[in-house]
């Protein structure tokens, strides 16, 4: 019998598909190089969510896939999962960053391209990433969330739609959901585990591809829901939710402030 994609040995397929994720992570960061500050406050093993700020689309994960120090499963929009709906948004995105020059690029690349969104869309669920509908529900989202943290994995919740919004107050940085505070609060209350929350700014992946550039990652000391708690559930949500959209905005702050 075929297996379900909650079915698949995550770990397992990670591990296989390594090598291919660390060449694919080159080829989408070509031209740039990486800096990481605070690179000794990931949390090496056992249950950790990583969340950050998200300003540059896949560069965002492939520099994540080639930064943190173990097997990463990330939230990821639910449109990679399917070849048309990946698809469009390829499109989409070499449009909204370049213009006439993206919509050529993504004719001259087309074969080219088709064989990328088929490799991801087919396999991207194997490696465990967790669908999320970014339009809906995100109730089997943060079920599943939970469920990999129960088994000592580290998650990856970026915070965005992958670009740059001019109208924030700090364009780099969104306002946060409240996904993974809820994720944290509930692991704690039910299951008696105090997740360790990972704070980072990135900084750099929102230059186009190819162009030169050092993207920088700053990673913040673990933060704790238990060190948040106020009188209801909800209040301790939005609690840590803040704190948690405040600490990468300066983190990233600190990164962009000319030294």
């Amino acid at each position: 019998m075929r297996k379900t994609k909650r079915e698949w040995d995550h770990d397992a397929e990670f591990r296989r598909f390594t090598p291919m994720i660390q060449r694919i992570s080159r080829f989408t960061l070509a031209g740039k190089k990486i800096e990481v500050v605070g690179g000794e406050n990931f949390v090496p093993r056992g249950p950790n969510i990583v969340i950050g700020n998200h300003c540059g689309a896949y560069k965002d994960v492939a520099a994540l896939f080639r930064t943190v120090p173990r097997p990463i499963f990330f939230n990821a929009n639910r449109q990679l999962f399917t070849r048309p709906e990946f698809n469009a948004l390829v499109k989409k995105h070499l449009h909204r960053h370049m213009g006439r020059l993206g919509n050529f690029l993504n004719f001259i690349l087309n074969p080219y391209k088709w064989l990328f969104v088929d490799y991801v869309s087919s396999n991207i669920a194997r490696v465990g990433a967790i669908p999320v509908d970014l339009q809906g529900s995100k109730k089997e989202a943060i079920s599943i969330c939970e469920e990999y943290l129960r088994r000592g994995r580290a998650i990856i919740s970026l915070q965005g739609r992958g670009r740059i919004d001019p109208a924030e107050k700090n364009p780099y940085v969104t306002p946060f959901g409240r996904g993974m505070a809820l994720v944290a609060y509930d692991m704690r209350a039910s299951d008696g585990i105090d997740v360790p929350v990972t704070p980072l700014a990135l900084f750099g992946t929102q230059w186009p591809w190819l162009i030169p550039g050092t993207i920088r990652v700053h990673v913040g000391a673990p933060m704790f829901v238990r060190d948040h708690l106020r009188s209801t559930l909800e209040a301790s949500v939005e609690a840590f939710k803040d704190a948690l959209e405040r600490r990468v905005d300066g983190l990233l702050r600190a990164l962009i402030v000319p030294r």
